[in-house]
């Protein structure tokens, strides 16, 4: 059986990535420091080996990998949150970019060349044009973006120098749980609108503020492409095939090439829940473009990749489901 080492693999989409590949037929280690993490996803839902540990440490990289046979890596290890990079930098760069380094390298040294990486829309900067293509211009405008934007050039460069083959999947907003409530989205502390709203609906919070109502958009919120999490992990399963496949590096979008606005997303929310959800309606927040929506047209042509959940009212329900359960 076919060995995938899955860095991040009790976040959020890293789980997600890790049922998609178990229901493929791939064995699966998980390595993640449990900083964000949760351990119980893996060990009990899951049911795959953890090891707990960093990408900074080379010597647990190394060991791993005289230990396994691993065919290829996914790498979903990153801290993610905007605000929180502008505020520390260094814990970003450290840990997205140092880490992820050491990681190559080990990658590289136990001669492994497939590489699948978690990227971001958000090193596209404020959007010149929409829907975002893969070769729209590159401009991030937060250490985190620029810390994707560097791991992008090297893996660029360590494609030209080691021949070291990558997909790099830039991802608009992940969204919703597993349809059959084995795994959902549970940050500490929680920045996504999604579970906000719903967590808003369970009472967990007093309300759920909207940044900005005076937008060019059809309601004057802004608009996101939300990507079923089901979906985004379904695509790394065939990138990960179209490398054990021999193929060349790539960089694809996933979103889905339509947006939702604030006030939809809380008014589908409303009607999923069959709760009153309590708006406060604030000002912009600094550098939060109106319209955030990205072309996945590459992906569905170059992987055959077919979203299977495109509806809001679907991920919001299974979002719902496993925040009740989580939560209620």
């Amino acid at each position: 059986m076919t060995t995938i080492l899955v860095t991040g693999g009790a976040g959020y989409i890293g789980s997600h990535a890790v049922l998609a590949l178990k229901k493929a037929g791939y064995e699966v280690i998980v390595l993640d420091n449990l900083s964000y993490g949760h351990r119980e996803l893996v060990e009990e839902v899951l049911q795959v080996k953890l090891i707990v540990g960093d990408t900074s440490d080379r010597a647990l990289l190394d060991n791993i990998f005289i230990t396994h046979n691993i065919a290829a890596v996914m790498h979903f290890a990153a801290y993610i949150a905007v605000g929180e990079s502008v505020i520390d930098p260094a814990k970003y760069y450290h840990n997205n970019v140092t880490g992820t380094l050491t990681l190559l390298e080990a990658i590289v040294s136990a001669s492994i060349n497939k590489f699948i990486f978690s990227s971001t829309c958000a090193l596209y900067g404020v959007p010149k044009f929409v829907p975002i293509t893969e070769d729209h211009p590159q401009d991030p405008i937060s250490p985190y973006a620029t810390s994707k934007w560097m791991v992008e050039r090297i893996l660029s460069d360590f494609d030209t120098a080691y021949n070291f083959k990558s997909v790099r999947f830039r991802y608009f907003n992940a969204a919703g749980a597993d349809p059959n409530g084995l795994l959902g989205e549970d940050h500490k502390p929680e920045t996504h609108l999604i579970p906000l709203v719903l967590l808003t609906a369970l009472g967990k919070r007093e309300s759920i503020s909207i940044f900005g109502t005076d937008y060019p958009t059809r309601d004057g919120t802004c608009i996101r492409d939300y990507i079923h999490v089901a979906d985004l992990a379904q695509a790394h399963v065939l990138g990960l095939e179209y490398l054990l496949n021999g193929e060349n590096s790539e960089v694809f979008n996933l979103g889905n090439g339509s947006g939702f606005s604030v006030r939809e997303v809380i008014e589908t929310a409303k009607q999923v829940t069959g709760k009153q959800i309590k708006i406060v309606e604030c000002d912009r927040r600094r550098g939060d473009p109106p319209i955030l929506v990205g072309s996945s047209d590459k992906a569905r042509q170059v992987l055959g990749w077919h979203p299977q959940y495109p509806s809001l009212n679907e991920i919001i329900s299974h979002a719902w489901q496993w925040h009740q359960q989580r939560h209620g």
